[in-house]
């Protein structure tokens, strides 16, 4: 039998407003994740934080050929998370985005502190089940819940925790059909009686 996990997605500040890269109301999910989180945590379910962290030069950046402003450049203030949100002391950090070739939106594409990746470790604690939050809906949310779900996990997505970018008008709700057709489940965090 498996068990079930939080997974935060890019909760970081240059996501959030007056950052380089700001999803609208990105803060918007800080109160609803750390209320998650903790329930989480005091019933010893794992929490993960993934968090984008880039060289300064990338092919991910529009200067290098890429897509996007520079943003979460490793060690940076932009790359920290939220100063708001309150992760438990036993989450595990799964840094991604560092390979300077690779764009890395997924989670699945970090590692954590012991170099495992995502994967990996979710196997091994036997976790069958994630609940996902976090930023953005559109492309590190949605890649996350994607692989995950590919993995054979069971993934519900909590959606007031998440927000998007919206390069295009709609790419949000794209987002959650996509999800969805893919075997996403959808909550919000006051919904979930267990494990939160």
């Amino acid at each position: 039998m498996g068990g079930d996990a939080l997974l935060i997605v890019d909760v970081q500040n240059d996501f959030c407003p007056g950052g380089a890269l700001a999803v609208p109301d990105g803060d918007r999910v800080v109160a609803p994740l750390n209320r998650c989180a903790e329930r989480f945590a005091e019933r010893g379910a794992p929490v993960y934080a993934s968090r984008d962290w880039h060289p300064a030069v990338t092919a991910h950046f529009a200067p290098y050929g890429g897509a996007w402003p520079p943003h979460c450049v490793a060690d940076s203030e932009g790359a920290r998370f939220h100063p708001g949100l309150r992760l438990p002391p036993s989450t595990m950090v799964v840094t991604k985005g560092d390979d300077p070739d690779r764009d890395s939106y997924s989670a699945f594409d970090g590692r954590t502190a012991d170099r495992a990746n995502l994967l990996e470790d979710l196997h091994r604690r036997q976790i069958d089940h994630l609940y996902v939050g976090g930023l953005a809906t559109d492309y590190c949310v949605k890649q996350s819940v994607l692989d995950a779900l590919k993995s054979g996990i069971h993934v519900s997505v909590l959606t007031d925790a998440i927000r998007a970018v919206e390069v295009r008008p709609g790419d949000a709700q794209r987002a959650l059909e996509e999800m969805e057709r893919a075997g996403a489940t959808f909550v919000t965090t006051a919904d979930i009686t267990e494990p939160c």
